[in-house]
This record gives structure tokens, sequence and C-alpha cells, in this order.
């Protein structure tokens, strides 16, 4: 077996912490990261004078400010959402329900924002969680949107079930992504939760690329996506204009 390199195992540690263990002992952390004991405690050290780690009165490790600032300097991260946040309030006035934010990570949507309608459908989702892009309304936006290659390869792969409406037949997602191609909208019914839809639109950055998408999440049983999806357009539009996008009839 391969040694691990010293950057690797710094990684290994800091990969142990995730939304499920926000907050672990070294002794956790030594397992999780797959290192010695002896091993984990040096790193956990390092990371920890640094400010990535910090640790409470019980000895017990949570991911500390000094990440969260170098995380906050992403373009697709906190950069990104400071643009956004005002198309996204502006679309929770109008529908009172679920706004999120997200971009893509590989075969998965990362939610960057998230704005909670005060009595709007509970959803599975937090700034930071992660979901297939097959099953979820942004996923479906960002997919149509990439490279035909990626979509072939995702389209072929295996597609996870959530709940029985969730579409896990490459043909079928095809035709769906088409769809989103042809009408600026992706609309996932019931794939995450069996009780709740999304409307979502790609936001577009200066090159006219696809770097993100936007949605709103409804109850399913009283959805009204024809009201929903120019809610959903114009937010998408204006982040997208914020960003530095402009159609392609119009001039600078």
């Amino acid at each position: 077996m391969t040694a691990r390199s010293a950057p690797d195992r710094l990684l290994a540690v800091l990969a142990a912490f995730d939304h499920e263990h926000p907050a672990l002992c070294l002794t956790d952390i030594s397992r999780r990261a797959g290192l010695t004991l002896t091993t984990a405690h040096r790193l956990v050290a390092a990371l920890t004078e640094w400010g990535a780690l910090e640790r409470d009165e019980s000895g017990v490790y949570h991911v500390g400010l000094r990440l969260w600032e170098v995380a906050a300097l992403a373009p697709r991260g906190l950069a990104l959402r400071q643009i956004a946040l005002p198309y996204l309030e502006d679309l929770y006035e109008a529908t009172h329900e679920n706004v999120q934010l997200a971009v893509r990570d590989g075969g998965e949507v990362v939610y960057i924002e998230w704005l909670s309608g005060r009595s709007a459908v509970g959803v599975h989702i937090r700034v930071g969680a992660r979901w297939p892009l097959h099953a979820t309304g942004v996923g479906l936006a960002l997919l149509a949107h990439s490279d035909a290659e990626f979509q072939d390869e995702y389209c072929a792969g295996p597609l996870a079930p959530f709940t029985p409406y969730t579409v896990t037949d490459g043909g079928r997602l095809r035709r769906m992504l088409a769809d989103v191609r042809r009408t600026g909208v992706a609309v996932s019914d019931r794939q995450i939760t069996a009780d709740a839809l999304s409307v979502a639109a790609p936001v577009r950055g200066p090159a006219g690329t696809v770097v993100a998408a936007v949605s709103v999440v409804v109850p399913q049983t009283d959805a009204q996506v024809p009201v929903l999806i120019p809610a959903v357009r114009l937010a998408a539009r204006g982040i997208s204009r914020a960003l530095g996008w402009r159609p392609a009839k119009e001039t600078p």
C-alpha cells in the first residue's frame, strides 16, 4: 500500500468533519481519518494552532473560524451568495416558500444559500448540503446545461432513488434535460420527499455559461407551477445580470 503523503493526511483530518459529525474528539478524528492516534494528535494540534480547528472546554474539536474565512473567498461560495441574496429575498417575498441557491460539484449539487419559508413544506436542505443532480430542481437545471459528455456519463450511471417518484431511468432523464433546455426551467416533482415540488432556473455568469441554479420548493399538493415559473426565472435572470451576463441581443 502506498504511504499517504502529509497533505493527504492533513486533508483526511479535515474530511473527518461533516454535517453528521460536526464535533469530534481526537479518538473519533483518528478513526474517521484512518490515522494513528499519534499522527492525528500532531495534525490536529497544527490545525488548531492555525485556526482551522477549535477545541472546546470538553476537549471536543469543531471546524474553526479561520477555515470559514478562507472558504468565504471561494467565488462559487459566499461571494456568489452575496450577489444573489437580494434576488433570493425578492423571490422569497413573492412566494413565502423555501428558496435555494446551489452550484454543481461533480455529480452533486451543493447548496450555498437557503431561505426558509415560515409555513413552507419541510425540506432536507441546509447550507453546505449535497444531493445528486437528478433528484432536485437545481440539479436538473445544472445538469441540463453541463457538457454533453458529462450528461451522457451521468445518465448512464446508477441513479439513486429517494421516493417512488425519483427518476432512475437514464432515457427518461435525458428527455427531462432536453425539456429543461427548451423551456429554461426545471421541475422536480416529489423526487426527494413525497410532499414537495421544486421549480428551478439556471444562473449564468459573464460568459453565458451556467454557474448556479435558483429554485423555490413548495408543497406538491397545491403547487401552482405556472405561477412559480415567472418568479423563478426573474430571480435567475436578476442574479445572472448582477454577475455580468447580458443576453446576446443586448450591447454593453
